[in-house]
């Protein structure tokens, strides 16, 4: 028991010089941290730690991997070089402590670099190209994500975005995702409209906007390709919308002679007969044919260069109308048809020509559209070009247009005038070419016209010199004709409504009647007044002088009053002139004929004939009416009515007579 009681205490004895040793060489060399933590990129020389030492020890680095970073100045370790966490993210250095040239310590010091984040994200390709057919389908993967891609050695988080260069870029194009740089095709492409598109893909290792970040940047480029989309178009053509994927053509038109054989092509206007490929960098090869039209097999077509030649002579005049279809020889799917109207015509023996080679005109700047261009040799008449045709006894051919050929500042009338298609802004001379042409045979004429822009002489000259054109005149001219017609109506009515009453008395003087009856009785012949009754007539009547000498009351329509003399004329014309015959044989037409109301609408007869105005001294004494109209009929030989009428008329008067 004593002797194990006694054990530890012996232990003790025994580790008491080994703590000594230990604590002594500890004390001897040291470092204050030996687990470190460094930023990359440092500068060569960084201070990484503290050495402490006895006065007689030395330090020195163990040779080791990375010992080449290290170096020991006096007490301070220190590093040689920059340190780069893409190449080296930890160092491990072991110091060895010397005294009298016994190693008796050594010390190991961990350095973990830190990274920072000093790279940009690189892409494979800074620039990069596709090439892209304009059918392309939508959403098709132009650019895949490898090639698109870009690494980051800092090992970052690489977002994307994508912009453009040419602005309707990203409208056709777009990335899949903010983290999947691959581009596809987001709307259909147009060849025509684009052929070459560039873009520029960014990717960045932080959000945008982060000083922190780094950005790369590359070019894409897309070489749009045409595709085999449309069909052969026939020259010339006319686009029908602003796309220009349609062009249509107008056809063509050509002329034989009748019981002749054309030999060679014929010639068409506006042009030989041609197509080509619309999708022209392709340039397809086409293919001609006669698909309708062709009666008697009269014409020849060349299908590889379109030219249309006569198989024979076409024996009546007539007119061909050959249904052309031109097709791509690769794709029968792409084709077009125009026609070619062809008209068998009577030979022509002469073309059309210009009598002068030259015309000269001038015109003021400035003036409208449509304005005449007049002769600079006759400045007040228009300028006028004629092309004679020796075929007609007169030189003249109905059939002949004119066009300007080189120029949209001037055009032709059929009949020759030259006028002004814009409004010319400056003085200048202009040279244009004019043509005419024979629209039945086709056959043409050329010659020059030259006109001399005069400048603008103001306002007030101008209005002095100011041409019109035929249209002006014209509109000018229906106008004045207008307001002619309303002065005759208005003067017509005017002298209707004064003069009626003497145009009537002068009417009757030619027809033989007596103005004055024609006056007494004009006013009552068309007399529509219902408000007046048979008892004012009656009143009317009996209104007279008590001397029996009657007052003609002033009429509503503006008769004038007559004087007695003229009242009395008028009673005595009309005892004159009553029952013709009757006055031969002596009797009183006066005594016998009934009395009327001369305010009565039954008194108008349907023959024109005269009135007679009969007064109170004049008739009946015994009878209450004083004043009575008595129709008469004219007579007219040979007239069975008229002899009606009147024995009517006799037997009226008997009938009176015998009542009295």
């Amino acid at each position: 028991m004593a002797v194990s009681n006694q054990f530890p205490a012996v232990a003790l004895l025994l580790l008491l010089p080994l703590t000594q040793v230990l604590a002594q060489s500890t004390t001897e060399c040291s470092v204050g941290n030996k687990n470190l933590k460094i930023h990359e990129n440092n500068l060569p020389g960084a201070f990484v730690t503290r050495i402490t030492m006895q006065p007689d020890v030395t330090v020195t680095i163990e040779n080791s991997a990375d010992s080449r970073w290290f170096t020991i100045n006096d007490t301070e370790l220190l590093l040689t070089d920059s340190l780069d966490y893409e190449t080296e993210n930890v160092l491990l250095v072991t110091l060895l402590c010397w005294k009298g040239g016994v190693e008796v310590n050594s010390v190991t010091v961990v350095v973990q670099v830190e990274n920072l984040n000093d790279n940009s994200p690189v892409f494979k390709e800074t620039n990069i190209t596709a090439k892209v057919p304009e059918d392309t389908k939508v959403n098709t993967i132009i650019i895949p994500e490898k090639s698109a891609t870009a690494s980051d050695l800092d090992l970052d988080n690489v977002q994307y975005e994508l912009t453009a260069i040419t602005p309707e870029a990203t409208d056709y194009f777009n990335i899949q995702g903010i983290n999947n740089p691959s581009i596809y095709l987001h709307k259909t492409l147009d060849y025509e409209k684009y052929k070459f598109m560039q873009l520029i893909l960014y990717a960045r290792d932080r959000a945008p906007g982060n000083p922190d970040g780094n950005t790369a940047t590359a070019t894409i480029n897309i070489d749009i390709q045409q595709a085999d989309t449309k069909p052969p178009w026939f020259q010339p053509c006319t686009f029908l919308n602003a796309d220009k994927k349609v062009c249509i053509s107008s056809g063509y038109i050509g002329r034989v002679n009748i019981s002749e054989k054309t030999t060679g092509p014929l010639i068409l206007k506006p042009g030989p007969l041609y197509a080509f490929d619309s999708d022209y960098t392709l340039n397809e090869k086409i293919v001609y044919s006669i698909v309708d039209g062709n009666k008697d097999d009269v014409f020849l077509l060349n299908s590889d260069t379109g030219n249309i030649t006569m198989n024979k002579a076409a024996n009546t005049t007539d007119t061909f109308i050959l249904h052309v279809m031109a097709t791509q020889a690769n794709n029968a799917l792409r084709y077009s048809f125009t026609t070619v109207e062809i008209k068998v015509i009577a030979k022509s023996s002469h073309a059309p020509y210009f009598e002068n080679s030259r015309y000269t005109g001038t015109v003021s700047a400035g003036l409208a559209t449509l304005s005449l261009v007049m002769d600079s040799k006759a400045p007040s008449i228009p300028l006028k070009i004629f092309a004679v045709d020796d075929d007609f006894p007169n030189k003249l051919n109905p059939q002949i247009t004119y066009n300007i050929q080189n120029s949209s500042d001037f055009t032709v009338t059929r009949d020759g005038l030259v006028l002004t298609n814009i409004v010319l802004q400056s003085a200048a001379t202009i040279t244009v070419l004019a043509t005419a042409t024979d629209e039945e045979s086709l056959q043409e004429a050329n010659t020059v016209i030259t006109v001399e822009v005069t400048p603008s002489t103001g306002t007030k000259d101008a209005r002095a010199n100011l041409q019109y054109t035929a249209q002006d005149m014209a509109a000018l001219g229906a106008t004045l004709a207008v307001f002619l017609v309303i002065a005759f109506l208005l003067l017509g009515l005017i002298v209707c409504k004064h003069y009626a009453n003497t145009i009537r008395r002068l009417v009757g003087k030619e027809s033989g009647k007596d103005p004055i009856e024609d006056l007494s009785n004009q006013g009552y012949q068309d007399d529509e007044n219902h408000v007046w009754s048979t008892k004012d007539n009656e009143s009317l009547r009996s209104d007279t002088l008590e001397n029996g000498t009657p007052v003609m009351q002033q009429q509503s329509d503006g008769f004038p009053l007559l004087e007695p003399t003229v009242e009395n004329s008028i009673a005595t014309v009309s005892t004159a002139t009553k029952g013709g015959e009757e006055d031969k044989e002596g009797k009183d037409t006066d005594s016998n004929k009934e009395v009327k109301s001369i305010l009565t609408k039954d008194r108008k007869t349907v023959d024109d004939g005269y009135k007679a105005v009969w007064f109170k001294d004049d008739i009946d004494p015994d009878t209450k009416d004083d004043v009575g109209v008595i129709e008469d009929q004219v007579e007219e030989e040979d007239d069975s009515d008229g002899d009606r009428d009147r024995n009517e008329e006799d037997k009226d008067d008997e009938q009176g007579s015998q009542a009295r």
